[in-house]
Order: C-alpha cells, then sequence, then structure tokens
C-alpha cells in the first residue's frame, strides 16, 4: 500500500467465486494471488510484482442484502479512521460497515457518499512504499460516476483535500473534472449517463498492451462495455464486465 493521505492505497474485489475471479484476472491485468481461495472468509491478496496492490474477497450476504452487485472497492488512506468517518458524516455521508481493526494490519470502514458511490477509509498500521501507477498491473485511474459532480467534488475535497488538476469539456456529456493531490493526477468525476442505474467509482488497471489485454479479458469470458477508445495524453482505454458482473476498466 502507499502511504499518502488522501490516495487509494488498496483495492478490493467483492466477488461471487474467488477461484473463478483469479483464473480470470491473472492473464488479464498479470497478477499473482497469495493465499487460500477456499472457506467463507478467504482473502487471497493480489500481488503485482513485488508488492500487493489489493485483496479478492466474497461478496457479503448483507451487502448483498442492500442490492450489492459483485463490485471493486477502493480505500482511501487517512491518519484516523474514526475522525474522518465522522467528518464524512456530518458532511452527509453514509457509514456501511465497521470501523474495524485489522489485527497487525490497521483499520478501516467501509462507506459511502452522499450520492452513494461505495468506497472505504483506511488507517495503516505502518508505511509501506509508495507504488507506481504507470506501470503495469498497478491501478492507474480512479473514475467517478454521478449525479452531482460539482458537489461531489466539494465533498471530496473537503474529507480528503483532492485538488480540481484540469476541467474538460466533454460536450454532451458535460465537464470532466481531473483531480488530484500535489502534482500527480489521480482520477475523473463525471455526469452519470442515463444508462448508468447508480452514482459508482470505476478503477483503471495499467496495461502495457490494452489489444492484448482486452483478447485475454474476452476469451476469458468478459463483456466488452465501451472502447478501445483514445483519451487526452496518449492513451487508450477500455471498460468491461468480468464473468462474475463486475464493472472495470483497463487503461494503456
Amino acid at each position: 500500500m502507499s502511504h499518502i493521505l488522501g490516495k487509494f492505497c488498496w483495492y478490493e474485489l467483492n466477488t461471487t467465486d474467488l477461484a473463478a475471479a483469479i483464473r480470470f484476472y491473472g492473464p488479464v491485468a498479470g497478477w499473482t494471488f497469495d493465499g487460500a481461495t477456499d472457506g467463507p472468509h478467504a482473502y487471497p491478496h493480489i500481488r503485482n510484482g513485488e508488492g500487493h496492490v489489493g485483496g479478492v474477497t466474497l461478496l457479503q450476504e448483507q451487502a448483498k442484502a442492500m442490492g450489492a452487485p459483485p463490485h471493486w472497492l477502493g480505500y482511501i488512506e487517512v491518519a484516523n479512521t474514526d475522525a474522518t468517518l465522522a467528518k464524512l458524516q456530518a458532511l452527509g455521508g453514509t457509514l456501511y460497515f465497521g470501523p474495524m481493526d485489522l489485527p497487525g494490519t490497521g483499520r478501516f470502514a467501509v462507506v459511502a457518499d452522499p450520492q452513494g458511490a461505495a468506497f472505504a477509509l483506511y488507517q495503516p498500521e505502518k508505511q509501506e512504499p509508495a507504488r507506481d501507477p504507470k506501470q503495469p498491473g498497478e491501478f492507474n485511474w480512479h473514475e467517478l460516476a454521478c449525479n452531482d459532480p460539482v458537489a461531489a467534488f466539494a465533498f471530496y475535497s473537503e474529507l480528503f483535500g483532492w485538488e480540481t488538476k484540469v476541467e474538460m469539456d466533454m460536450g454532451p456529456m458535460g465537464i470532466y473534472r481531473v483531480f488530484g493531490l500535489g502534482d500527480q493526477q489521480m482520477g475523473g468525476i463525471f455526469k452519470r449517463p442515463p444508462q448508468m442505474p447508480v452514482s459508482a467509482w470505476l478503477y483503471y488497471i495499467m496495461v502495457a498492451d490494452v489489444d492484448a489485454a482486452l483478447q485475454r479479458a474476452t476469451d476469458g469470458g468478459a463483456k466488452l462495455l465501451n472502447g478501445p477508445m483514445p483519451v487526452p495524453g496518449g492513451g487508450r482505454i477500455v471498460q468491461l464486465l468480468d464473468p462474475q458482473g463486475t464493472m472495470f476498466a483497463i487503461v494503456g
């Protein structure tokens, strides 16, 4: 995990089939996995190179009962989970689960912003080296589609200190606000299109070759939603559903 307050530091796949998810994402993202995949509390870690970028867990019954589909959940690093949670609730956010201690690891809480997009707060026990989002297999971009992008940015800016880096006029789609911290662009916030039923975060995995990764994904049973398409800066993106119905994206 990177140790930079206000930045995404961990990514958790909540899925309906651990073994199938591992078989799918390994070839697509170039990941390996550490840990057992059997049992209701199995939590194999996602390894990229020398470090871990996330984990895989079964979608809990409580989440299913609330209508949550299989999904990726991004964890944002904070100095104090409880203090940040109190501020989040004062700003109109919602607590879904926790706060809870993970012995030897840290303290987290699963929450949602005022428009219903879920994420997690995470206070690590120890500092880990920062990871390079430009390397294949790393999460490179974080994109929020929501009803009110201006209000969403105001919420996250107040909570984490995010800054507007660029505003791009996307025509009928409206303004695409690129946010970040310091000299790093972290992602974008834009108005939710009509075909997207709820506000949600989408996470982009960096790959060395977009076309090759897309081929591996579709060979593995993924459904293509959008792309490949060019984006500013010379990159290309693809948005997909994995075989269990989890939305994710690749960029290269």
